[in-house]
């Protein structure tokens, strides 16, 4: 099992729609990225801490590749939006992608670059070396679920489009 970091914006899309994917074991939420131990959701969206709200992946390179995963992420978000995805704005909703070693690296630098013409403005997707990760509070898990009324209008299109792009990786 590899594991990776990501960020997109906020952190209940993410965790919606990879827990669907085939060979992802687990989706946490949580933050990453910044300077403060063990930081409140308080501290977080105060936006003193460098944190970013992420997802970390765990999963099977035998079923899912990283590039695959990385096609997906590039997919559902803008990566051309500096500390914004739609109406969440701070640095805490930036694109990002926290690297576990340098193999790791070179394929996401590599991927950046094949997908870049698809988009009409920069990627400004920050790539950086995993630090730490920090589980977000138990209020976030299953908000999916919890929370109907919020998906219906931002993750739903998002889990449309995952199940229209990528039938084939989605779980039976």
């Amino acid at each position: 099992m590899e594991s990776i970091v990501l960020g997109g914006g906020c952190f209940w899309c993410f965790d919606a729609a990879y827990k669907l994917v085939k060979g992802i074991s687990s989706v946490e939420q949580g933050y990453s990225g910044g300077d403060i131990p063990n930081p409140t959701d308080e501290q977080i969206y105060s936006e003193n801490t460098g944190h970013a709200e992420v997802v970390r992946l765990t999963y099977n390179p035998e079923i899912i590749a990283l590039v695959e995963i990385l096609e997906i992420f590039w997919t559902l978000h803008d990566p051309t939006t500096l500390n914004r995805q739609g109406v969440d704005v701070g640095t805490q909703y930036r694109s990002v992608i926290f690297y576990a070693d340098e193999a790791q690296k070179q394929i996401i630098e590599a991927e950046l670059q094949k997908y870049q013409p698809i988009w009409n403005n920069k990627i400004v997707t920050e790539i950086s070396p995993f630090k730490s990760f920090y589980a977000a509070s138990d209020y976030h898990n299953n908000y999916e679920i919890n929370r109907p009324d919020f998906c219906q209008i931002i993750i739903n299109p998002k889990l449309e489009k995952l199940r229209k792009k990528f039938a084939e990786r989605i779980k039976d």
